[in-house]
């Protein structure tokens, strides 16, 4: 007897230790909302249900997004933003009242399947100067208070996405964190490792690329490098691997190696600077999901692979800060109206796009041919202090279209902000709707979409009137 209760123990155990080791990483989004354009979103919800993607990071907890996420199934994670870390850290009822209307109300019979909340984004940020700091625990701290009080605490798991710059190091097995952020980030992977949450931390090779002339081009993609980086007798052969092992080793050394780590966010972006652009995306994304889809895991992890990788970004974001790059405008995989930008199977056979995406009519305001635009520097200042125009500067896809050009698609960025009034491509007179796209071999005069939802027997008319109109103007053009 003693014999068998003795080999079901070991069955038990190493059942227990397979079940452990066999890990399957999953690829969500980071759905960003700081958008010019934006399609509604039960539109984007259908759209990430057609890529089969389940799971979804969001800044916020936004109502609009939060109401259309209702019923979905999705598994998301809420954000809250970094000012309000204040104020959350030091009141249990500002901290309570959060979790009732942006928790609470959500997580019901079918509801949104809501699976994290971040506390802050990236609040260890070198650039914070530590202003985020103290806050972060003591947020955390009254944030699991309010979810144990709303009987959350066991589906809703408190994270922190963190920059990879808060470790350092010139091996990956050396890694550390920062001095400074040693005994605070201690505090914060004990308090995640008690609550049965992981570590969340964002990667980003374009960034060691972009921020550093020496950093080797072919090291920041997974096709493959000539510049391998040796740690003992772990061979790194591209940058994501030796960042996450270095975040691997310094939590070894704080007392957690193995603390589960979820990728927040990771991409490449696809216009505004020289190294962005659709090719260097398409390369990125595909080499990272199929690295992370085998499951190889990393030289300090083999066979471990992050537990979910969030890639950045769903859309383009055309009223981000550009503080850091025109490039934080062009994260998305998608355009901004749901329209995948290159070939990318996530696992699921190839992006689809969105449907029944109501767009503006085919119309463009263009530089009006006939004037004198020596006047127009004023106008195209105004037009880019509203409208994205960042694809007309140095490494942009509109790069070099000429000053008539450059011109042309600050008004029509702006027309299509103003969703086409009439007025708004005036610009005293040299301004000029036309119905021949204006756009120029990959510099794309866009279009907008509608905020409503039309009728298919309207938007059917509609379209045989945008039809008849281009028809006339081309045959004007033509005479």
């Amino acid at each position: 007897m003693a014999e068998k209760q003795t080999t079901l123990v070991c069955l038990v155990a190493v059942t227990v230790l397979l079940l452990i080791q066999v890990v399957e990483s999953d690829i969500g989004v980071n759905w960003g909302t700081i958008s010019l354009h934006r399609m509604s979103p039960s539109t984007v919800v259908d759209l990430l249900k057609d890529n089969k993607i389940q799971k979804v990071k969001l800044f916020d907890a936004d109502p609009d997004v939060m109401k259309g996420l209702m019923g979905s199934g999705l598994e998301v994670m809420v954000g809250i933003p970094n000012d309000m870390l204040a104020l959350l850290s030091s009141s249990v009822a500002a901290s309570d009242l959060w979790v009732s209307q942006n928790v609470s109300r959500y997580m019901v019979k079918g509801g949104v399947n809501i699976r994290y909340v971040a506390v802050g984004n990236e609040p260890f940020l070198t650039s914070y100067s530590g202003q985020y700091q103290s806050y972060v625990v003591p947020a955390m701290t009254n944030l699991q208070q309010s979810l144990a009080k709303a009987n959350l605490a066991r589906n809703v798991k408190l994270v922190v996405p963190c920059n990879a710059d808060a470790y350092e190091s010139s091996l990956p097995s050396q890694g550390t964190f920062r001095p400074e952020l040693t005994q605070i980030i201690t505090q914060l992977v004990s308090f995640l490792n008690s609550n049965g949450s992981p570590f969340v931390v964002n990667i980003y090779p374009f960034l060691s690329l972009y921020g550093n002339s020496d950093f080797p081009q072919d090291y920041a993609f997974f096709e493959g490098t000539t510049h391998a980086v040796t740690d003992g007798p772990n061979v790194y052969s591209n940058a994501f691997d030796g960042n996450l092992d270095t975040l691997i080793a310094a939590l070894a050394k704080i007392g957690y190696s193995q603390m589960p780590i979820v990728i927040g966010e990771v991409g490449w972006p696809t216009d505004g600077a020289i190294s962005a652009n659709l090719t260097a995306a398409r390369v990125f994304n595909q080499g990272l999901a199929k690295h992370v889809l085998s499951n190889k895991g990393t030289p300090l992890r083999p066979g471990v692979p992050p537990m979910d990788v969030y890639l950045f970004s769903l859309f383009d974001e055309g009223a981000k800060s550009v503080l850091p790059g025109n490039f934080e405008r062009h994260w998305g995989i998608f355009s901004f109206d749901g329209q995948s930008k290159y070939p990318l199977n996530l696992g699921n056979g190839p992006l689809k796009n969105a449907k029944d995406v109501q767009y503006l009519p085919y119309r463009w305001c263009v530089a009006n041919p006939y004037k004198n635009l020596a006047e127009a520097a004023n106008h195209f200042k105004i037009a880019c202090s509203y409208a994205d125009c960042t694809t007309l500067n140095y490494g942009g896809s509109c790069y070099g279209i000429g000053a008539k050009g450059n011109i042309s698609y600050a008004f029509n960025s702006y027309y299509q902000l103003q969703k086409q009034n009439p007025r708004s491509c005036d610009f005293d007179g040299l301004g000029m709707v036309t119905f021949l796209n204006p756009s120029i071999g990959e510099c794309r005069f866009l279009v907008g979409v509608s905020d409503h939802t039309t009728s298919s027997g309207f938007m059917l008319h509609n379209n045989w009137i945008s039809v008849l109109i281009i028809l006339w103007d081309a045959w004007l053009f033509l005479m």
